[in-house]
């Protein structure tokens, strides 16, 4: 005789014979619960599946964000979900006592500026890559930028030959903690870090001429920089 399959767990969500206090408290420590868990961003249609149809996300997390407040680890929106990050200004102690760094240390230099450039300017050929830098762009970066999982192949190009383009990744987002490609800094404010140059822009004709530039640095760019130091 085989096995009976087992019994599929049936979780309470509504939590109706909870007080309401009690309620609350149980699906803030459900979602916290799932997004510590997860290595990757928990969107909001895998939350929905252990709260009540009743339960405001969006306020559950605002009570989670607020509790973690003074803690060295914060709770952010990335890549369409949310995870818990260490914040910055514990790098120092993390890559002391580890040995390791934060999201993006594993990169040079140079590897970073392509980054950026796939970044701002994707889906970008690697030819696109090498007029912006005045030089060929080395199919091992590429393949670095790749294994890491912090780009990825975009549609082919409508040039001679069909040549692939590249684009970053969910998994970009995710260890810059953006949300959103949008949430990426201002070029004038990676322009004043030295990260990218807005002439060599101009002179490889990648950024258009119209391009409107917002003053001010955000708390994102700053955050962004600091991976690039």
């Amino acid at each position: 005789m085989g096995r009976r399959p087992k019994a599929k767990l049936m979780l309470d969500t509504a939590l109706t014979d909870l007080p309401t206090a009690l309620r609350w408290r149980e699906w803030m420590g459900r979602v916290e619960a799932v997004i510590f868990a997860s290595p990757e961003p928990v969107t909001r249609a895998m939350l929905a599946k252990v709260v009540g149809p009743d339960c405001n996300l969006d306020l559950i997390i605002d009570d989670i964000q607020a509790e973690l407040r003074g803690r060295p680890y914060e709770l952010v929106a990335a890549a369409g979900g949310w995870q818990h990050r260490t914040r910055t200004q514990f790098a120092d102690a993390i890559r002391t006592a580890t040995g390791t760094g934060e999201p993006g240390s594993a990169l040079s230099a140079s590897e970073m500026q392509v980054l950026l450039s796939v970044g701002y300017f994707q889906p970008i050929t690697r030819s696109e890559l090498g007029k912006f830098f005045g030089k060929e762009i080395s199919r091992d970066v590429i393949g670095h930028l790749r294994r890491l999982d912090l780009i990825g192949s975009g549609p082919r190009a409508p040039q001679p030959g069909a040549p692939y383009t590249y684009v970053t990744t969910k998994a970009f987002l995710a260890q810059f903690g953006f949300d959103t490609l949008r949430d990426l800094p201002d070029i004038e404010a990676l322009e004043d870090a030295g990260l990218l140059s807005k002439d060599q822009l101009f002179a490889a004709d990648i950024l258009p001429s119209d391009d409107v530039i917002d003053e001010g640095t955000t708390s994102s760019e700053r955050e962004f920089a600091s991976h690039c130091d």
